[in-house]
C-alpha cells in the first residue's frame, strides 16, 4: 500500500520589528534543518521569511544590527521624505543588492513554495501570491509590509494592495484549505494578548473609496481574536504546532533600540530550542 507523504506549512504572523522574533527562530529551524513544503509569511513574517528559503542564517539580525538606526532605513524621515515608514530603495534595492546581499539564486532553487499574503483595499480580502521569480516579484513583498496610514500603496497587475495583516494577520485556516497536513505556527504576540477595537476615522479619512477595505479594518480585531482562539484549540488537540513569545516582547513596531531587538531575536531562539524536540516529533508523527 502507497503511503501518503504528509505536506507541511509554516505559517509566519507579521507585527514590523515583533517580527524578529520570527527570525529567531527560522535561524533555529535552519540550524536543525527543519524542512516544510510551503511559507505562507504576512508582512514581516514574509520579509524576514525569505531568509530561511534562502539559508541566510542570521541575515535579519545581521542587517537590523547595522542599520537599524539609519534614517533611511524605516521611520519618520522615511515616511516625511518618501511617503512610506520604510524607505523603497533603501529596503528594496540598498540593503537586498549592495548592504547586505539577499541569496536569489538559492531562492530560486528551493523546492519550497512562498506565499505572500497581501489585502486587496478594492476587495477588502486577503490574496495568498505564490511567489515564483522573487527578484521580480518583490513589489509583493513590499505590499505585504506597507503599513496602512503610513504607506503608499502599492499598485500591482492594476490591483492595490496594503499589509496583508489587515485582511489575514495569521493564516491557518488558508493553510488548512490548501490541504497542508502538518501546520507550524510563528507568532509574535504572547498568549494572552488580544486586539482591541482599532480607531476607524483616519482610515475613513484617507481610504473614504474603498470601503470595503474600512470594513476589514473594522472587523480586524473581531477576525484576528477569533483566530487566536482557534489557533489555542488546534493546538491543544495536537492539529497544528504553535511557537509564540514566552513572555510578552518589549518591543515596538518600529523598534530602533538595538538591546530590545536583540532581546526580542534570543527570545525567538530561545523558544524554538526549548521546543525543537515537541517540533520534530510533531512532524514525525
Amino acid at each position: 500500500m502507497e503511503v501518503k507523504k504528509l505536506k507541511t506549512a509554516l505559517v509566519l504572523e507579521g507585527g514590523a520589528m515583533r517580527g524578529i522574533y520570527t527570525a529567531g527562530v527560522l535561524d533555529v529551524f535552519m540550524e536543525n534543518k527543519i524542512q516544510v513544503d510551503a511559507i505562507i509569511g504576512v508582512s514581516a513574517g514574509a520579509l524576514f521569511g525569505i531568509n530561511y528559503i534562502s539559508n541566510q542564517k542570521g541575515r535579519a539580525i545581521r542587517y537590523n544590527r547595522n542599520y537599524i538606526k539609519n534614517k533611511n532605513y524605516m521611520g519618520l524621515y522615511s515616511l516625511l521624505t518618501t511617503g512610506n515608514i520604510m524607505n523603497k530603495d533603501f529596503c528594496f534595492n540598498k540593503l537586498i543588492y549592495d548592504l547586505d546581499k539577499f541569496d536569489f539564486k538559492t531562492f530560486e532553487k528551493s523546492t519550497i513554495d512562498f506565499y505572500v499574503t497581501v489585502t486587496n483595499i478594492e476587495t477588502g480580502e486577503a490574496e495568498y501570491i505564490k511567489i515564483k521569480d522573487l527578484e521580480n516579484e518583490l513589489e509583493y513583498l513590499r505590499a505585504s509590509g506597507s503599513m496602512p496610514l503610513v504607506s503608499k500603496t502599492v499598485e500591482i497587475n492594476n490591483k492595490k494592495y496594503l499589509d496583508g495583516g489587515m485582511a489575514d494577520s495569521i493564516p491557518v485556516k488558508k493553510a488548512k484549505e490548501m490541504g497542508f497536513d502538518k501546520i507550524i505556527v510563528v507568532l509574535t504576540r504572547h498568549i494572552e494578548y488580544r486586539k482591541k477595537k482599532t480607531a476607524v476615522y483616519p482610515y475613513k479619512v484617507m481610504y473614504k473609496k474603498y470601503p470595503k477595505f474600512i470594513n476589514a479594518v473594522k472587523n480586524r480585531y473581531i477576525n484576528y481574536n477569533n483566530t487566536v482562539e482557534q489557533i489555542i484549540k488546534e493546538e491543544n488537540n495536537g492539529n497544528i504546532f504553535v511557537i509564540r513569545p514566552s513572555k510578552n516582547p518589549n518591543i515596538k513596531r518600529l523598534e530602533k533600540d538595538i538591546n530590545k531587538v536583540e532581546e526580542t531575536y534570543n527570545l525567538g531562539i530561545n523558544d524554538a530550542k526549548n521546543r525543537m524536540k515537541e517540533l520534530i516529533n510533531y512532524i514525525n508523527n
